[in-house]
């Protein structure tokens, strides 16, 4: 099937593929990267495996390198929902080694590509993000340069005033930006320009990719950095703490999960219902305040906030007893009181035996 006419397929796909990433907005691979070419790939593949059911097509195929996380992430999908359908991959197979061989392909045989022999970045652009890597970034010592970038700002660049924005969460997910409910395509891209206007979003990250070898890549995720942002902040407000340090545990497990493309698996169904019931309570809205590539927090609000001001005060106040704190110190502390005699014990033994 000719590539132009699948890409609506594909896209429809990616859209909900961002809808339930956004639920569980946490996930950090390699403590920086949002995760937007991991999340688009099962997705994408999965709408290939669609068309390819549509017009009976005996094969499946995608254009990753041999080196690269891309390939594994497309076969597990195929994997799972086409195991029937062998796959091509050319780069495996035929007789492609490099980009510029890719190049010549694409020209001989006149496929639209983007890249150049003189700007031979690898980019992958979705509703989430752009990713560059390749070319001159592959040496980790190479500053990229202004024109790299196509979502962000220089924060040298960005406005000298700062801008405030407020995101409205129900659940967890993401509704509203000002005051304005959107729905999950037009809030991305209202945070991305509105993000990227501030120079808010760009990673340069060093990651290890799942076939064992280090890759240098430069992220732009402007609208995610700030929905990351408000949605842990309105997080930390609503949940209690066992139930953060829970979620906090189970993060980057589900992070490595949408990293290595096992998106069709029981492990993820197990966690995403953990992370649904988590975000029952997480309804409600953060302002952040946006300035030359910084985020900050400037304000949150919510009907299931745990936090009660009558409790906190360092003013007076009557429902909270202070002396009841001795009470509570004293068995919190029990076992380490318990092995400090102990030790007393054995230590002042000898010398009453000597005594004796």
């Amino acid at each position: 099937m000719e590539f132009e006419r699948g890409r609506p397929v594909a896209l429809d796909g990616e859209r909900l593929g961002l809808v339930e990433l956004l639920e569980r907005a946490g996930a950090v691979y390699g403590r920086k990267y949002l995760l937007g070419t991991s999340m688009a790939r099962p997705i994408i593949a999965r709408a290939q495996v669609e068309i390819a059911r549509q017009v009976g097509a005996t094969h499946l195929a995608h254009g990753c390198t041999g080196k690269g996380n891309d390939q594994v992430r497309f076969e597990l999908t195929y994997a799972a929902l086409a195991p029937d359908l062998p796959v091509i991959a050319p780069w495996r197979e035929w007789n492609i080694r490099s980009r510029e061989d890719a190049l010549a392909y694409a020209a001989e045989h006149q496929v639209p590509v983007v890249a150049t022999r003189e700007k031979i970045y690898s980019r992958d652009a979705n509703l989430w993000h752009v990713s560059h890597e390749g070319g001159p970034l592959e040496d980790p010592a190479h500053e990229p340069g202004s024109d790299l970038f196509l979502l962000t700002k220089s924060p040298e660049e960005a406005s000298a005033r700062p801008e405030y924005v407020t995101i409205g969460f129900h659940e967890g997910y993401p509704v509203s930006v000002n005051g304005q409910e959107l729905d999950p395509v037009e809030l991305i891209a209202a945070l991305n320009t509105i993000g990227g206007a501030h120079g808010i979003g760009r990673i340069d990250l060093v990651e290890d990719r799942l076939v064992g070898m280090k890759s240098r890549g430069i992220y732009e995720t402007p609208g995610g950095t700030l929905l990351y942002a408000a949605h842990s902040e309105l997080e930390q407000l609503t949940l209690d703490r066992r139930t953060l340090s829970l979620k906090d545990m189970v993060a980057p497990r589900y992070a490595d999960l949408v990293y290595e493309g096992r998106w069709w698996t029981t492990e993820r169904e197990a966690m995403d219902a953990l992370v649904n019931t988590t975000q029952r309570r997480v309804t409600g809205s953060v302002r952040l305040k946006l300035y030359r590539g910084n985020v900050s927090i400037a304000g949150r609000w919510s009907a299931n906030s745990l936090y009660d001001e009558r409790f906190v005060t360092f003013g007076e106040d009557d429902v909270y007893e202070q002396s009841d704190a001795a009470g509570f110190i004293r068995l919190f502390g029990l076992s380490s009181r318990v092995a400090a005699l102990k030790a007393q014990e054995a230590t002042l033994a000898p010398t009453l035996a000597a005594a004796d």
